[in-house]
């Protein structure tokens, strides 16, 4: 059934993950932020007294980083377990500087045995069309940008990689190669992309991502590409107006998105009452992308229904009952995935 759907819809094929990666910076989200000439960390040791009744201390970090010759600097949280083991870990983009949060259940995602970074995505860069604050002020100084230049999403996805270099110092607290990234909804969008183009990152976890994130374009009862770019054109680089009512003549979908994180794991994360977003259509470009894996998409051959888990295979899918949210149930899910792929 899905696969007679896919013939259908004729999908670009799959190519070699760098070719893959050369057209979603072209025709979607930008070039990719060149990588800092020099980073370093300023830490602010437990700034919430007695955190997770100790099981856990926050720590507030400030990413240093050299840009083109000038300075950026952005905050983060660093929970971390006090247990003395070495823990897999999240870098969750979030949309609140807020820890915890209601898109973050710090102290069971800690109980699970994990650590969990927090960064607020308005810190990089606002979440509007201005190009001249934040981490878009290094990059366009007089807020101008060429067709292929990085959109917000894209400048959201390189701070979660500059988390990542943070990480990979913690070597006596952290299993530094069993990291995740996600998000939700905008946010999922960027978890993708920072896991498509940063291979240090073993797991990434987008979560009701829709439209140009997990979504195919070509096949959608959800959001468009009109719609998206009418509404949110910065979060994207110019070149993705062409496909504007024109999806057709997109040289890729979003199954290309998804298929440029392997060999590692892709995991998405569907809710059955957000149809903005289209589960069928998240769950169809997982079977898109599956070729791209070693272990593929392991899946029941139908739309995806309430409590699905297809966490087999290097794709993992699951669908809970809902609307568009960042859950508990969610999080759960997902540490179940990665338990039994770390």
């Amino acid at each position: 059934m899905l696969l007679k759907i896919l013939d259908e819809l004729k999908l670009p094929p799959l190519l070699p993950r760098e070719e893959m990666l050369e057209i979603l910076q072209e025709e979607i989200y930008g070039c990719m932020p060149p990588k800092p000439e020099s980073i370093s960390f300023e830490v602010e040791e437990e700034v919430i007294p007695k955190f997770c009744a100790g099981k856990a201390v926050c720590n507030k970090v400030t990413a240093k980083c050299i840009v083109n010759g000038k300075e950026f600097s952005f905050p983060f949280f660093a929970n971390l377990p006090t247990d003395n083991e070495k823990h897999p870990f999240f870098i969750h983009v979030n949309f609140r500087d807020l820890n915890p949060d209601r898109y973050m259940p710090t102290e069971e995602i800690i109980d699970n045995g994990f650590a969990v970074f927090s960064i607020y995505y308005n810190d990089i860069t606002s979440d509007d069309g201005d190009f001249t604050n934040g981490f878009a002020g290094i990059l366009f100084p007089d807020g101008k940008r060429s067709s292929t230049a990085p959109g917000k999403i894209a400048m959201w996805a390189w701070a979660a990689s500059r988390v990542m270099d943070y990480a990979q110092t913690l070597t006596d607290k952290l299993l530094v190669d069993c990291g995740t990234v996600c998000g939700h909804s905008r946010l999922g969008k960027t978890a993708l992309v920072a896991g498509a183009f940063d291979e240090r990152f073993k797991f990434a976890y987008s979560n009701d991502s829709g439209c140009s994130g997990a979504s195919l374009a070509r096949w959608t009862r959800g959001e468009t590409v009109k719609e998206i770019t009418d509404r949110f054109p910065f979060w994207f680089c110019e070149n993705y107006n062409k496909y504007r009512e024109n999806e057709s003549a997109m040289p890729f979908d979003q199954h290309y998105l998804i298929a440029s994180i392997a060999p590692r794991h892709a995991v998405i994360g569907s809710a059955s009452e957000d149809l903005w977003a289209d589960p069928h259509s998240e769950m169809l470009s997982c079977v898109a992308a599956s070729p791209a894996f070693k272990n593929g998409f392991k899946y029941e051959n139908r739309y995806p229904e309430i409590n699905d888990m297809f966490f087999e295979g290097d794709i993992g899918y699951h669908m809970r009952k809902g609307l568009h949210y960042f859950s508990r149930e969610d999080w759960n899910k997902l540490i179940q995935y990665i338990n039994l792929h770390r």
